[in-house]
């Protein structure tokens, strides 16, 4: 790969949260990627970063925005789930004539919720305000996660930006633009963490250390104060009173770390919010869909109802 232009010239410390992206490197396959780029920051955290992906067009093309999994604790924006290989997803979004987006956010014993939402409605505004630099549509932008991942697609898809008076939209990085999205896609997130708050999530791995939990850990705040932390954080808390974007839920219906229940409450509150919703079960699978042949399918299915919702 090559890059097509010199590299900005420095503007010095501190580095508005803002910068415009550096050139991309441009691929034989005319895929131009902008690799780590600075969306937010804010002080005594680590820079929030985010990849881009966009396929060779003559045209402004829609965007995906793929959020990874990890318990709101691990994970990393280059990496899906194991169970999906980086090739299949990535090939999948740009052969669709997608632009993807990957974006780091907040762990959890970084800096508690919501954080990690506010990281994501950032970069999303990050993409907006940069949209003519990617070649982006900024008007046909989509939310894709995993895991915690499908919780904060599904969030940045139903919070509108003055739930709780703002407090949910956060301030770093690029202010002044929209973070909604158009579509989402949520495999196997959590929609309702209240009934959570008194389950162990995550069963113990033999021969490590114990894990924490990843519901307490997300909310943090003091024990008396997480029902109501636990509500605020719940993405079927906010499914109405406007339509909510078209959604696809998928989910393992042998999950044993996200329940498949999770799945069906948020489908019957968007149902009842007058939303364009469609739950897919996977048969058989585990959370990661663990024990199905059927994650190329899966991801097939989620790329074309991104492609259809955007398109359109």
């Amino acid at each position: 790969m090559t890059s097509t232009a010199p590299a900005p010239t420095d503007t010095g410390w501190p580095p508005p949260p803002f910068l415009a992206p550096t050139p991309p490197l441009v691929g034989s396959d005319g895929v131009r990627r902008f690799h780590g780029l600075t969306y937010a920051r804010t002080p005594g955290y680590r820079p929030c970063l985010l990849d881009v992906h966009v396929p060779d067009a003559r045209a402004a093309v829609p965007a995906v925005v793929w959020i990874h999994g990890g318990g709101w604790l691990d994970g990393d924006r280059r990496y899906p789930p194991p169970t999906v290989p980086v090739e299949l997803l990535h090939g999948a979004v740009l052969g669709a004539g997608l632009a993807l987006v990957c974006v780091d956010y907040r762990h959890s014993l970084e800096a508690h919720f919501p954080a990690q939402l506010h990281d994501v409605k950032a970069a999303i505004r990050y993409v907006r305000r940069h949209a003519d630099a990617f070649g982006i549509d900024p008007e046909r932008i989509g939310a894709w996660g995993e895991s915690a991942g499908g919780h904060l697609a599904a969030l940045a898809g139903l919070v509108r930006a003055d739930a709780h008076g703002g407090a949910l939209e956060g301030r770093e990085g690029v202010r002044d633009e929209d973070s909604s999205v158009r579509a989402v896609v949520d495999w196997y997130g959590v929609s309702e963490l209240v009934s959570l708050l008194s389950q162990s999530t995550l069963p113990p791995v033999p021969g490590e250390p114990p894990y924490p939990d990843p519901v307490t850990s997300l909310l943090g705040g003091a024990e008396e104060d997480r029902l109501e932390r636990a509500r605020v954080a719940s993405p079927v808390t906010y499914a109405g009173p406007t339509t909510p974007p078209p959604f696809l839920l998928v989910h393992g219906r042998e999950d044993k770390v996200v329940p498949f229940g999770q799945s069906e409450l948020l489908e019957r509150a968007l149902a009842r919010a007058g939303a364009e919703v469609t739950l897919r079960a996977v048969e058989g699978a585990d959370h990661i869909f663990l024990g199905s042949a059927e994650v190329p399918a899966v991801v097939t299915e989620s790329v074309d109802f991104l492609r259809r919702r955007l398109t359109a």
